[in-house]
C-alpha cells in the first residue's frame, strides 16, 4: 500500500505540471470541456488523487481500513486556511490593509502605485509573521491582482512576480514561531520561541524579502497603471471604522485559536452572521476559492500521510549543508510543513541540522503550488490574470528560481 501511495503521489505531482494541458483539451473538445476544466484546476489535483488513494486502499485493504485512515488524518490546517482566507479576504479587512499600505506609500519617494506594489511584495509578507502566512497571501494577492496579475502584462514578468510573492510569503512568516506552517511543526518540540526565530531566521528573511521585492518592482514599474481598474467606476460607500475593527477582531480571534478548530469554526459562523447583517459593507466572500484551497490541502494531507517511509530516511541521513539543499529540493515535491514535521520525529538531531532543515524548507516554499500551504490560495486568487486563466507549474518554478536563490544565500550566511 505504501508503494501504491507513492506512485499515486507521483502521479499527482505530474498532474500539477499538466494542468495547462487539460485546459488546452477543454478548448479542443468542448463536449467534455467541463471535465477537462475540472482536471485543469490546480486546487482540485490533490483532492482528486486523495479520493483515488482512499478508493484503492478500500479495494486492497478493505473499506474499514480506508475509512479509518482518512478519519485519523489531521485536517486542522486545511480548515484553518479555509476560514482565514474568507475572513482576511472580506472587504472591511481588505480596506483596512489598503488604507495602511496607501498611508505608507505616501511616505515613500516614488510613484504611488509603484510604492504600493513594493509594499504588497515586501511588508505584507512580513506582516504574515503576525497574522499567519495564509492571511498575508490572501491580502497580498487581492491587492496585487488588479495591478500586477492582469492581462496586458507579459506572462514572464507575471510569473517572476508570482515567484517573488510565493517565496516572500514563505520566508516572511519566520519572524515568529507560529505563523509559518513549517516552523510551527517544530517550534514546540525544539523549543524555538518567537525571539529565537527573529534573531536566527527573521532578519535574514527580511533582507531577502526586501531584495526580491525591490528587484521585481523595478521590472514591473513601467507596466503599472496609476489607477486601479475599479477607480474608474462609481466608488462603493466607505466601510465604517467600527465594522473594520470588528472584522479585524474576528481575524485576530481566528489567528489566536488557529490550533483549536472547534473555536475558530465557531468564530467563523459568527463572522458569517455579522457579514450577512451588514451586507451593504461587504463584497461577495471568497467562499468558492477558499473551499477549493481547503480541498487541495486536505488531499495533500491524505496523500502525504503515506510518504513517511521514503522521506524520513532521506532527511535523517543527510549532513547539515546537504540537508539544507535536500530540504530545499524535497520541498518542491512535498509540503514543507510535512517535511519539517518528519524532521521533528528524528531523535538527537544537532542544532545546525535543525536550522538547515527549516531554512531549506522555507527557502524552497515558493517553487511549486504544493511547497507551502498558502500557495494554493495565491493560485486560486491570481490565476484569472494569466493566459487560459491557469497558472503553469513550470512557469511558477522558473519564476521562483531567482528569489529562492536570494533566500537560500541569506539563510546560508
Amino acid at each position: 500500500m505504501e508503494i501504491i501511495a507513492a506512485v499515486l503521489f507521483a502521479l499527482a505531482l505530474v498532474h500539477t505540471f499538466a494542468t495547462k494541458f487539460f485546459e488546452h483539451l477543454a478548448h479542443r473538445h468542448p463536449r467534455h470541456a467541463g471535465l477537462f476544466h475540472l482536471l485543469g484546476e490546480v486546487e482540485v489535483v490533490f483532492g482528486f488523487w486523495a479520493v483515488v488513494l482512499v478508493a484503492v486502499m478500500a479495494a486492497v485493504q478493505g473499506g474499514a481500513q480506508a475509512v479509518e485512515y482518512a478519519e485519523t488524518r489531521q485536517y486542522v490546517e486545511p480548515l484553518f486556511v479555509f476560514v482565514i482566507m474568507v475572513v482576511a479576504g472580506s472587504r472591511p479587512v481588505l480596506e483596512a490593509i489598503k488604507a495602511l499600505v496607501a498611508a505608507l506609500a505616501r511616505l515613500m519617494p516614488m510613484r504611488g502605485v509603484t510604492a504600493q506594489t513594493w509594499l504588497c511584495m515586501a511588508i505584507v509578507p512580513l506582516i504574515g509573521s503576525l497574522i499567519t502566512e495564509p492571511a498575508a497571501m490572501t491580502l497580498a494577492a487581492l491587492m496585487l491582482a488588479p495591478r500586477v496579475f492582469r492581462l496586458g502584462i507579459p506572462e514572464r514578468i507575471k510569473y517572476l512576480a508570482l515567484g517573488v510573492l510565493f517565496v516572500n510569503i514563505s520566508i516572511g512568516g519566520t519572524l515568529t514561531s507560529f505563523a509559518a506552517p513549517p516552523v510551527l511543526m517544530v517550534a514546540a518540540t525544539w523549543q524555538w520561541s518567537s525571539a529565537f526565530m527573529a534573531a536566527t531566521f527573521g532578519w535574514k528573511a527580511a533582507i531577502a524579502v526586501f531584495i526580491n521585492a525591490t528587484a521585481v518592482t523595478v521590472l514591473l514599474r513601467k507596466h503599472l497603471r496609476d489607477e486601479a481598474p475599479e477607480a474608474a467606476g462609481e466608488s462603493p460607500p466607505p466601510v465604517p471604522a467600527l465594522v473594520m475593527a470588528i472584522h479585524l477582531a474576528f481575524l485576530a480571534g481566528v489567528v489566536v485559536f488557529a490550533h483549536h478548530p472547534v473555536i475558530f469554526l465557531g468564530l467563523f459562523l459568527l463572522f458569517l452572521g455579522f457579514a450577512q447583517a451588514y451586507e451593504k459593507h461587504q463584497t461577495p466572500l471568497i467562499l468558492k476559492e477558499a473551499l477549493l484551497v481547503g480541498f487541495f490541502l486536505a488531499g495533500l494531507v491524505v496523500l502525504g500521510g503515506m510518504q513517511q517511509w521514503w522521506l524520513q530516511p532521506i532527511v535523517s541521513s543527510l549532513q547539515p549543508t546537504a540537508l539544507f539543499f535536500g530540504a530545499l529540493g524535497l520541498t518542491a515535491i512535498t509540503d514543507n510543513a510535512a517535511l519539517t514535521y518528519l524532521g521533528s520525529l528524528i531523535e538527537g538531531m544537532s542544532d545546525p541540522a535543525k536550522y538547515m532543515l527549516v531554512a531549506g524548507a522555507v527557502a524552497g516554499g515558493g517553487l511549486t503550488v504544493i511547497a507551502n500551504a498558502p500557495n494554493p490560495a495565491g493560485v486560486a486568487l491570481l490565476k484569472r490574470g494569466f493566459e487560459d486563466e491557469s497558472i503553469g507549474a513550470g512557469g511558477l518554478l522558473l519564476g521562483a528560481l531567482l528569489p529562492t536563490a536570494v533566500a537560500a544565500a541569506l539563510f546560508l550566511l
